[in-house]
């Protein structure tokens, strides 16, 4: 049985009001097409470290319910990071709204995960503008030429631009003079605790071993006829997907005994069924929109010492590629496995994890970010 996302499926501790002309006074405005409460990644483990220091207004895309009377939901994090839900029939309806929430017009930063959200830029006056370019919108199914047309305008208005990706900062310094690469990192604290003695949940610890996991979204960046195909080939395996779906549905998803579709997990549940994997995997299509991805994931998985498997994704490949175990097809998937299986001890893995990780942490990437803002502030 499939598990969409919901709110309750969700561990933010947060509050939310409908409460309007209660505006506040902000020091940043973000403006992302994540989702707050969706798959916690970079825009979340970003935000919520920027908020130690200065408070946020994380605006997410319209989700328009016309029965809904109230301009917007306002979600209170915790004092110092608010997420604004929108009710308004598109993005440049926000603007009507924004009133209602935000007292100040200037504003020391704004920082955009989405150049859709253009339309918006001049009703405040920003210090710094900052482009968080975690995807390249030119490969992306969804490309429009507006949303080009809108890309190019915001790299042009933006003071700096950071990117998560080697692919993506060579792109981008063509266009900017002020490009700064953080890929992504990891709270390598949280993930460790699956080496603990922590318990592990039991719609994923009464399956067979051994256990071939992924967590994360659920779209069309899975290759599933990788999956169907190696998960026939190795019908005593058990393969686990944890996340929501997006962008497709059930009956888009492979079937077979041994594959085990668990539903949403929130982000403090997620070291509890990594503990329950004896190898990760990373099973990406690669077309253009997904190649030069930059998984969040790749590094979690290394904090919990698992293998990884993986396919041939150009960042994976040249920054991991010396310890994670790569495949073209479910002929090396299966031969992977089963050789991973047999070879329990993997010294050599864990000291290039440890290696790995020494360097990189999400606490490390913000601080930097940080500087970097303050720095080039007007």
């Amino acid at each position: 049985m499939i598990h969409n996302l919901k709110d309750t499926d969700l561990n933010f501790h947060s509050e939310s009001t409908t409460i309007e002309d209660q505006g506040q006074y902000y020091d940043m405005i973000v403006f992302s097409n994540v989702r707050y409460q969706f798959v916690y990644q970079r825009p979340q483990h970003i935000m919520s470290r920027m908020a130690e220091s200065m408070k946020i207004l994380f605006i997410e895309e319209p989700c328009y319910k016309p029965e809904n009377k109230n301009s917007g939901n306002l979600m209170i994090i915790n004092e110092r990071l608010h997420v604004l839900q929108p009710n308004t029939v598109d993005i440049k309806s926000i603007a009507s709204i924004i009133p209602a929430y935000v007292k100040n017009k200037n504003i020391a930063a704004g920082w955009f995960y989405s150049p859709e959200f253009c339309p918006l830029l001049e009703l405040f006056n920003f210090d710094t503008i900052i482009y968080d370019c975690i995807e390249d919108i030119s490969l992306s199914k969804d490309a429009t030429s507006e949303l080009m047309q809108q890309e190019e305008y915001l790299i042009k208005r933006a003071d700096i631009v950071f990117t998560n990706s080697k692919s993506l900062y060579d792109t981008k310094n063509e266009t900017h003079n002020n490009v700064h690469l953080f890929p992504n990192s990891v709270d390598e604290e949280h993930f460790a605790k699956a080496l603990n003695n922590i318990s592990i949940p039991a719609d994923i610890g009464d399956l067979q071993s051994p256990i071939v996991g992924y967590y994360g979204v659920i779209d069309s960046r899975i290759d599933f006829e990788l999956l169907q195909e190696t998960a026939k080939n190795l019908p005593n395996v058990s393969f686990v997907m944890i996340g929501p779906l997006s962008e497709i549905s059930e009956k888009d998803l492979p079937e077979a005994s041994n594959i085990h579709y668990l539903g949403t997990k929130c982000y403090n549940e997620l070291p509890y069924y990594l503990k329950a994997f004896d190898i990760a995997m990373i099973p990406f299509v690669l077309n253009d929109a997904v190649k030069y991805n930059n998984p969040t994931k790749t590094l979690e998985y290394m904090a919990a010492k698992k293998p990884i498997i993986s396919t041939k994704i150009i960042e994976i490949m040249r920054d991991y590629g010396d310890c994670i175990n790569l495949i073209d097809n479910a002929e090396d998937f299966t031969n992977a496995i089963a050789f991973l299986c047999d070879d329990t001890e993997c010294p050599e893995m864990e000291a290039e994890y440890a290696k790995i990780l020494k360097n990189t942490s999400w606490d490390a990437t913000t601080e930097k970010m940080k500087t970097i803002v303050k720095f080039y502030a007007k």
